[in-house]
């Protein structure tokens, strides 16, 4: 429950220094199946962003048209950004492998919560962003952000007259 929560993860500034300062994200828990928000994040930072993007899925072998990886251990570099698409009980053992990498920052996405794994990453030196889906908040920053979680194209929020 939200809460009984303690732990405080970064704020939006810190959030937004995050998400400039990355070039490259692996999603962890990637799938090809165009249902699931993975696939909806995925495809929405291919159009949207600059950032090399690695998908870790260890049943697929290619996702919205890039190789899939098995584990965070085989991508080709170590990316700035860990997003996690899994359950809340898979999170220490995500955050274990970001830490075997050298990643510096896992980001657990919207609805996703456990704030002992939080804290355990936060103490190995990680930087932990949780219950945060990470396009909402590039659209958030980036403009892109309409009621619905799409791109309108307009930069105004004025309504045109008809």
């Amino acid at each position: 429950m939200r809460s009984q929560r303690t732990w405080v993860g970064p704020d939006a500034k810190q959030r937004l220094r995050i998400l400039n300062a990355a070039k490259s994200i692996a999603i962890v828990g990637a799938s090809p199946n165009p249902a699931r928000s993975s696939y909806f994040v995925g495809t929405y930072l291919q159009q949207s962003s600059d950032y090399r993007l690695y998908f870790v899925n260890p049943n697929a072998t290619e996702i919205l048209g890039q190789p899939a990886y098995k584990s965070l251990a085989d991508l080709p570099e170590v990316p700035d950004i860990v997003d996690v698409f899994r359950r809340a009980s898979d999170i220490p053992s995500v955050i274990d492998e970001a830490l075997a990498i050298g990643a510096k920052t896992v980001w657990v996405q919207l609805g996703i919560w456990n704030e002992e794994a939080a804290r355990y990453g936060e103490e190995q030196g990680l930087t932990v962003v949780m219950d945060r889906c990470i396009k909402v908040e590039h659209a958030r920053f980036h403009g892109g952000l309409h009621l619905l979680g799409f791109d309108t194209g307009q930069i105004t929020s004025r309504k045109t007259l008809r």
